[in-house]
């Protein structure tokens, strides 16, 4: 009897050769080799990022386990404080960036320099990243922490979703359907308790990055030269309305 390997759990709504697709494309990308032919997912020292269908930033993170083990952690299954609070949904995830350091996998991670290379690898990566964003925001629920500018190694970046399914899911509407589920999952978790402000914060990202694909979609489909601009109520579609 041939064994199967439960579907994670995140991917667990998806039709069975979608999940497959998109594991095999995520294995691929962890498995990318740097110029010195080292595979980069296995980094156990590193910092990560992940980037929607318009490659903004979403969420960046550290680790001081195998990169790949972190990145499978948050995009397949619901044990991260990120993912089950609603802060991150793994459908918003398109791309995905890694920055291992090498040179640190031979100190112990409760080594001061270990995590002050970290930290400060974290900051910088954040930096860089909405220093090109048009929100100038993450997600991330505990707001990095500011520590000095530092060199970063080489870098990956890879998609993880298959060219199949790419181009459905990048589908604006489609995502204007989730994004606008994962706010109303977040704001019941705030609702329901007693929250540090920045999860409110990521609330408020997240609802400005609703409104801003909205927005394009709303001008795709014809509709008032930019978002603010009155819609006149007394036609519709199909006319006048009477």
């Amino acid at each position: 009897m041939r064994w199967l390997r439960p579907m994670p759990k995140v991917w667990s709504g998806l039709p069975p050769d979608d999940a497959r697709a998109i594991r095999g494309e995520l294995n691929r990308a962890l498995d990318r080799q740097d110029s010195r032919g080292r595979r980069v997912g296995n980094g156990r020292r590193g910092v990560y990022a992940f980037l929607d269908y318009d490659e903004e930033p979403i969420y960046v993170g550290q680790t001081v386990e195998r990169l790949r083990t972190r990145i499978r952690r948050h995009l397949t299954n619901q044990r991260t404080d990120a993912v089950a609070m609603n802060v991150l949904d793994p459908f918003e995830v398109a791309f995905i960036e890694m920055w291992p350091f090498l040179e640190l996998e031979a100190v112990a991670s409760e080594d001061q320099s270990v995590k002050e290379t970290l930290n400060a690898a974290e900051y910088t990566v954040y930096r860089q990243l909405t220093g090109t964003s048009v929100f100038r925001a993450v997600l991330n629920e505990v707001p990095v922490t500011a520590a000095p500018i530092i060199w970063l190694p080489e870098s990956t970046r890879a998609r993880i979703i298959p060219d199949e399914i790419y181009e459905r899911r990048k589908h604006p509407d489609e995502r204007i359907a989730r994004r606008a589920a994962t706010i109303a999952r977040l704001a019941q978790v705030i609702s329901e308790r007693s929250v540090q402000p920045g999860l409110r914060l990521t609330l408020l990202t997240q609802a400005r990055r609703l409104e801003h694909l909205a927005a394009q979609r709303l001008d795709e489909v014809g509709g008032p030269p930019t978002p603010g601009a009155p819609l006149d109520l007394n036609t519709n579609d199909e006319g006048p309305i009477s």
